[in-house]
């Protein structure tokens, strides 16, 4: 899969050292010497090296530690290729897959139960009485509670459970983690591409749709037994953004193919298809008047259709390409951002859809870069009133309060800087909990695991992990009973998580 050769520079002390890895490749040298990975392009099966290789270096980092870093996290991706294809022959599911290469390494010979060592893992791995059985599933912990008593969880889904992240201090005896989650509900694997939007239905617990890079939209069903309801083709190039209808009769979606669609799910078939000049980027249906659907272009627009006809109504022109955008709950407000980081507050008329531009926020930071997420809520428990988040593609979230009194001025409550990344990767709020007073929010992470954040943490501000994915994780989003979260990643796997019923009986 890939060579490893060095080039040795003279060392401080003269000096030079050899170190041989485990496939024979060797690297030379000490000090800052330099370490170039060259990939074969022939035998490449897994573009993740690539994403490993020109994975961005903190401004902190020195190159040895980045060099070093860059290399291993090559020969991580490598690996897991050769492991898929070995397990391909085997005809087991992913489920199984995972839980074969998270076993801990002595597991066959073991006689007593193994921990994993990866840092913060809160899971414990059980042998079973087969190996047979051990291949097949492997049950974890699930929660401090199931470890006090000693007993396992019962879901016979489960193979992963949330764990404190590295850098948090552990919590008290006794307090279970911020959303703690029983583990897996269920997977789906029908896309082989990267999705790039995730979304529950309107007001359903049920219904779940995902766009993909394909220009696929599947709608599924994740109630027992959980079923693929409908796979809507149509879009050529990857499918950007998508809204359900208040009612979730209609989706529509926009398209880097210049295009936004409109889909009967009943049917499942595309009813309309709306033409543009450029790729469209981000969809939303009003939320009162769902004959509105507002799209934001990279022609640096927002322009409002009428949904049954397709006519544009209104028009409004802004500084930079539209990428993401949502309405308040009454639907006089849009909140949009553009790719060189700036927040919009938009004024909308909800009887004619005539737009009108209030005010513009505009980052103090120097690079610019498009803002991915743009998710408004009508209380937070920190701010006392409405507030909205927002993630750049660079991994800065930030929290803002919005006075709805003055068309949607923008105050900054906080803000946290995450690692820099490559791909575009959306964060969303966590429910509210009545005993936790923080502000959070869950985020995929180019690390394959799923973040909690709680934005009012000057230190430690990650309290949860999810993991379970083996690619970034692009896209998470909750349902409306706020028991299931959605989270798929960059080859097409969505994991719906179940969440523990101790963490949610006194939600707000």
């Amino acid at each position: 899969m890939a060579e490893v050769t060095s080039m040795n520079n003279c060392s401080k002390d003269g000096g030079a050292t050899e170190a041989v890895t485990n496939n024979g490749c060797t690297i030379n040298g000490t000090g800052k010497d330099m370490i170039k990975v060259t990939v074969k392009k022939a035998n490449v099966k897994d573009p993740e090296i690539f994403s490993c290789l020109v994975q961005p270096a903190s401004s902190d980092s020195d190159l040895d530690s980045v060099g070093v870093r860059r290399f291993l996290l090559a020969r991580k991706a490598e690996s897991g290729v050769h492991r898929r294809l070995d397990w391909r022959c085997n005809g087991k599911g992913y489920v199984a897959y995972r839980n074969y290469i998270r076993r801990p390494r002595n597991w066959e010979n073991s006689q007593i139960p193994s921990y994993p060592s990866t840092p913060g893992n809160s899971g414990r791995w059980m042998l079973t009485s087969s190996p047979l059985s051990r291949l097949s599933e492997v049950e974890s912990w699930s929660s401090s509670k199931d470890l006090r008593s000693g007993t396992l969880a019962s879901n016979h889904r489960t193979s992963f459970s949330s764990s404190i992240s590295d850098s948090d201090h552990p919590r008290g005896q006794g307090v279970e983690p911020a959303y703690s989650f029983v583990g897996m509900h269920c997977i789906f694997d029908q896309c082989k591409s990267a999705v790039t939007v995730l979304k529950f239905g309107h007001m359903s617990s049920d219904l779940l749709a995902y766009g993909a890079s394909d220009g696929t939209l599947t709608v599924c069903n994740v109630s027992d037994p959980p079923t693929v309801i409908n796979q809507l083709k149509g879009h050529s190039k990857d499918v950007t953004d998508f809204d359900f209808s208040s009612n979730n009769q209609y989706i529509a979606s926009s398209s880097a193919d210049k295009t936004v669609r409109v889909w009967e799910l009943s049917k499942g078939f595309c009813i309309r298809v709306i033409y543009g000049v450029s790729p469209q980027l981000c969809i939303r249906f009003h939320p009162v008047n769902n004959n509105f659907l507002s799209v934001g272009n990279a022609n640096k627009e927002i322009t409002v259709f009428n949904f049954s006809t397709g006519r544009v109504i209104a028009k409004s022109i802004f500084d930079s390409e539209v990428t993401s955008m949502d309405h308040d709950h009454t639907g006089h407000l849009i909140f949009c951002g553009d790719a060189q980081g700036c927040i919009y507050s938009v004024t909308m008329d909800s009887h004619t859809g005539a737009l009108s531009r209030s005010h513009r926020y505009r980052s103090s930071s120097k690079q610019k870069f498009p803002i991915t997420t743009v998710q408004y809520r009508s209380f937070s428990l920190l701010a006392g009133g409405p507030v909205l988040l927002t993630c750049t593609k660079d991994g800065s979230l930030s929290f803002f309060s919005v006075a709805l009194e003055v068309q949607g001025y923008l105050t900054l409550r906080c803000s946290l800087k995450l690692t820099p990344r490559i791909h575009s990767i959306r964060a969303s709020f966590c429910p509210l909990l009545s005993l936790n007073k923080g502000e959070y929010i869950v985020a995929g992470s180019e690390d394959s695991n799923v973040y909690f954040y709680d934005l009012t943490r000057p230190k430690h501000t990650c309290v949860n992990k999810l993991q379970g994915h083996r690619f970034p994780v692009l896209v998470v989003a909750w349902n409306h009973g706020e028991n299931f979260l959605a989270s798929a990643d960059l080859y097409g796997v969505v994991i719906v998580w179940k969440r523990a019923k101790t963490s949610y009986k006194g939600n707000i």
